[in-house]
């Protein structure tokens, strides 16, 4: 996970907030299956897009605050922002494809 952030409730502010590049957080809990399963997509699309967005998970148990003030009902989540605001957000798990668009179409 080289390429994948940590980010936590102190952290979000500024590592999502405030980014000044695009961000894809993926909001998962370890006894979550299906984020089990999509954590190599999520780990595959930051490689292939370092340096122009930030990828990024946030463990929904460790850090209920921010999942709460995002309306997490579900998980994965993955939202992806702008500028400080959610322009996508995807529940459960995704083809690569849509991902990938999503994350050109902000990077553009």
């Amino acid at each position: 996970m080289a390429n994948v952030a940590e980010f936590t409730d102190d952290s979000f502010q500024a590592d999502v907030l405030s980014a000044t590049e695009p961000v894809l957080v993926d909001f998962w809990a370890p006894w979550c299956g299906p984020c089990r399963q999509i954590a190599p997509l999520i780990e595959q699309l930051a490689a292939e897009n370092e340096g122009s967005i930030k990828i990024g998970k946030l463990d929904i148990d460790q850090n209920p605050t921010t999942a709460a003030g995002f309306q997490v009902a579900s998980i994965p989540t993955l939202m992806l922002f702008k500028d400080g605001q959610v322009v996508e957000t995807f529940v459960g798990i995704q083809p690569k494809e849509r991902l990938q668009a999503a994350i050109d179409q902000a990077k553009a």
